[in-house]
């Protein structure tokens, strides 16, 4: 059996969409999911599932969501071993120990693509902020003390919002840590 991540947008933000952790934990467990552990509470799931079709465990995920709480969530869900890749190949600057730099990964929530992300969003401006990407996830960095500068520090106010999933380095490699 596989382990996957499944990350929730947009739950628990100033008060909206609120989900308890444990109630999903146990919603998830409920459903036939083993080794069900979440993390924080900005809806990050680890799970263990026979099922490896992704699309099929999004629509499930999605859909005990909607029966347990009643909220229309995107999630997004990839594999222990997507994961490992992803952080493989994040670039030298994403996610080091520095506490004064900002690192993020915005995950992309299908069907949306990289070009329509960064058309929405426009260039970045290097002065103030650092981009790249691997395959659906973008790594994104920006000094703590500039970060209301750089151009995707606004991403939560662009057009594609509905449609990325946003979580810094800690939290990706607690997640990873999480599916060991």
């Amino acid at each position: 059996m596989e382990k996957y991540v499944a990350l929730l947008r947009g739950v628990n933000v100033g008060g909206k969409n609120k989900i308890a952790m444990p109630v999903l934990k146990k919603a998830f467990e409920d459903h036939g999911f083993l080794d069900v552990v979440t993390y924080i509470n900005s809806g990050n799931i680890v799970f263990t599932s026979p099922s490896q079709e992704i699309r099929t465990l999004i629509k499930k995920s999605e859909r005990i969501i909607k029966e347990t709480f009643g909220l229309d969530i995107p999630v997004m869900i990839v594999s222990k071993n997507e994961l490992e890749d992803l952080l493989q190949h994040t670039p030298k600057w994403w996610g080091d120990s520095n506490k004064e730099i900002i690192h993020y990964a915005i995950f992309l929530i299908p069907p949306i693509c990289i070009e329509e992300v960064f058309e929405a969003v426009g260039e970045i401006k290097p002065e103030y902020e650092q981009i790249t990407h691997h395959n659906n996830v973008i790594f994104w960095s920006a000094p703590r003390e500039t970060f209301s500068k750089a151009r995707w520090s606004k991403i939560a106010s662009s057009s594609v919002n509905n449609h990325v999933t946003i979580r810094n380095a800690n939290t990706i490699s607690k997640l990873l840590s999480l599916t060991k």
